[in-house]
């Protein structure tokens, strides 16, 4: 059953506002030079968000939630209705968006958002049922279902781009987004706080861009110790994180491997009392050599160095160039294409083709289990 049923008014209250927009433009008639001059926006920026949206009705939730909120403006999709449904009718039917606050988005949000996060898990929804469910394959095989939540509650996780439709079909399989993962932390972390009496230290948008690992680091004569590191601060790892539409990530664990090594190599090569080296000289074929090793114990340890050097040197010109940047760097794709003055979109295939040659490299100089830090 829906609880905390929203008040009798227009449009919820959390509607993101590029819905809004959409439904202003398309359910009421407004142009978009009338929406621009209401929101003080170009009327490009309007058109760009109308767009959008209708191109996500293909999505069956997202749809379902579009025409729900079109009737409540006056308008209905069935042509043999002449009047629409009643506004109250439509607000306490639990298939629709209309029937939840934002109150209960949140509380949601936080059960369902965190298991959908999970390894293999997703949320199917069959197209005559109210309610929604998350389904997480397991290691040996089986399918085990972690939540269950109401058909409308997932329409607005649609609405707000939390989760995206992976398959359309008589079961709808849905999974989350980079912005659902953000919304999540970001969530969870404003309830941790409050729990702790820490509510006025919050930094909930900085704390969603932070996703905390941890991993054992070895030091010569000590013991192991495990350290905790910002996985999402990397370029390379947020791109090890996506995954194609059959589910396979776009650079395999192995890439993301060797991209943290030699970030390593590099960010220990910077140690001492020169910390702002010049390393941009990597950038051209002609100077990538032309360091000397032994310039002294102030520029970082030698061997680091060395084997920064060794590995830019295999990769060559341009596959070097962008494994520098993105990987030690740390520049997103789309600065590396404009620096490098690439086409759009092409160094995500250029920086997998030189992960596959610097791993290769390290495979062939040491081993699988080569000079790591931690």
């Amino acid at each position: 059953m829906v609880a905390n049923l929203a008040p009798l008014s227009p449009l919820p209250a959390w509607l993101p506002e590029a819905v809004r927009l959409y439904l202003d433009h398309t359910e009421e008639g407004l142009s978009l030079r009338a929406l621009a001059r209401r929101e003080g926006c170009h009327a490009s920026t309007v058109l760009r968000h109308v767009r959008r949206c209708e191109s996500r009705r293909d999505d069956p939730l997202v749809d379902e939630a579009l025409a729900a909120l079109g009737r409540v403006q006056g308008k209905t999709d069935d042509p043999a209705r002449k009047d629409p449904p009643p506004m109250t009718a439509l607000h306490r039917d639990p298939r629709t968006p209309l029937a939840i606050d934002e109150a209960t988005i949140a509380r949601e949000a936080r059960r369902i958002l965190r298991r959908l996060a999970e390894p293999q898990a997703v949320l199917a929804i069959a197209a005559d049922l109210e309610k929604a469910c998350v389904l997480r394959e397991m290691p040996d095989g089986s399918t085990a279902r972690t939540a269950v939540l109401e058909r409308a509650v997932a329409q607005a996780f649609a609405l707000k781009d939390w989760i995206a439709c992976r398959k359309a079909g008589r079961i709808a399989t849905y999974e989350i987004t980079a912005a659902g993962r953000a919304a999540a932390r970001r969530m969870i972390d404003e309830e941790d706080r409050r729990r702790q009496g820490m509510a006025e230290a919050q930094t909930p948008f900085a704390d969603q861009h932070r996703d905390w690992a941890e991993r054992e680091m070895h030091e010569p004569g000590e013991a192991p110790r495990r350290i905790r590191y910002n996985l999402a601060e990397s370029p390379v790892a947020a791109l090890g994180r996506r995954r194609d539409k059959d589910g396979k990530p776009f650079l395999e664990t192995e890439l993301v491997e060797a991209a943290e090594r030699l970030r390593e190599d590099f960010e220990l090569a910077q140690m001492g009392p020169r910390v702002a080296q010049n390393w941009d000289r990597f950038l051209t074929a002609g100077d990538r050599g032309g360091y000397r090793p032994d310039a002294g114990g102030a520029e970082g340890p030698r061997m680091a160095r060395e084997r920064v050097a060794a590995a830019l040197r295999d990769l060559g010109p341009g596959l070097g160039d962008m494994a520098l940047r993105c990987c030690c760097f740390l520049e997103g794709l789309e600065v590396a294409e404009k620096r490098m003055g690439w086409a759009a979109r092409s160094g995500k295939v250029v920086l997998r083709i030189a992960l596959q040659r610097l791993r290769r490299h390290y495979d062939e100089a040491y081993g699988r289990s080569g000079p790591l830090i931690g």
